[in-house]
C-alpha cells in the first residue's frame, strides 16, 4: 500500500461532464500509486459520465467516493481528499494551500468558459481561479471537437492568463495497441507537465 511522500505536495484533479472520463481516472490513478497526494473534485454531469464510460459504481458523497477510491487503487486513505463543488471552506478554495498543480481532466467547454471569464461559482472553478491568481500550473484537458470560436476565444484568454491548454489529443507515432495505450498518452503528456516521473 503506497504512503505519502513527506516531499509531495498535493495535485488538484478536477473531473467534469466531458466524455474521456478514463483520462481523469487514469490520472488519479497513477498518482495515488507512485503515493502523491490528490485532492479530487467531480461534478454531477462528470458522475454522469463515470457511470456511462466505465463498469465502475462510484459513490457520490465525497466521503464515499474518497474511500471507494483508496480501497479500488488499496493506497492509504491519507493520500486522496475528495471535496464537494459547494465545499467554500476547502484549502484549495484558498492561495494559501500548498498545491502547486491542477489538472481539469476531462474539461468541458462550459467549464473552460467558467474559468476564462472568472466566474468561481463553485470549489472547482474557484480552485482554478486561486491556481491562475498565485501563477500556478493549471492544465485545461479539454475534450470537444469541432471547437468553436468562443471555445478558441477563451482557451486563448487562459493562455494569457498563465493556464496550459492540453487538448485529449493522443498521438499514434508510439504504434498504440489499445485504447489504454491512447489514453495512457495524454495522462503522460499530463504528468510530464507536473513534473512526476512515471513510467508510461
Amino acid at each position: 500500500m503506497a504512503a505519502p511522500e513527506e516531499t509531495s505536495t498535493p495535485v488538484i484533479i478536477a473531473m467534469t461532464g466531458a466524455s474521456g472520463a478514463a483520462y481523469g481516472l487514469r490520472l488519479l490513478e497513477i498518482l495515488l500509486m507512485a503515493g502523491n497526494p490528490v485532492y479530487l473534485l467531480v461534478s454531477k454531469a462528470a458522475q454522469m459520465v463515470l457511470a456511462m464510460e466505465t463498469p465502475l459504481d462510484i459513490p457520490s458523497r465525497p466521503a464515499d467516493m474518497q474511500r471507494f477510491f483508496t480501497e479500488h487503487y488499496n493506497v492509504d486513505k491519507s493520500l486522496l481528499t475528495v471535496f464537494s463543488r459547494e465545499d467554500w471552506t476547502a484549502p484549495i478554495a484558498s492561495g494559501s494551500h500548498r498545491a502547486q498543480h491542477m489538472v481539469v481532466c476531462p474539461c468541458t467547454t462550459g467549464t473552460l468558459a467558467a474559468i476564462a471569464n472568472g466566474n468561481s461559482d463553485n470549489l472547482m472553478e474557484r480552485a482554478a481561479d486561486v491556481m491562475l491568481k498565485e501563477q500556478r500550473k493549471l492544465i485545461m484537458v479539454v475534450r470537444e471537437t469541432p471547437l468553436s470560436i468562443i471555445h478558441l476565444d477563451n482557451m486563448l484568454k487562459l493562455a494569457k492568463a498563465g493556464a496550459t491548454i492540453m487538448p485529449a489529443n493522443p498521438g499514434f507515432y508510439h504504434k498504440a495497441e489499445s485504447i489504454q495505450d491512447l489514453v495512457d498518452f495524454v495522462v503522460a503528456r499530463i504528468l510530464d507537465h507536473i513534473s512526476i516521473e512515471h513510467e508510461l
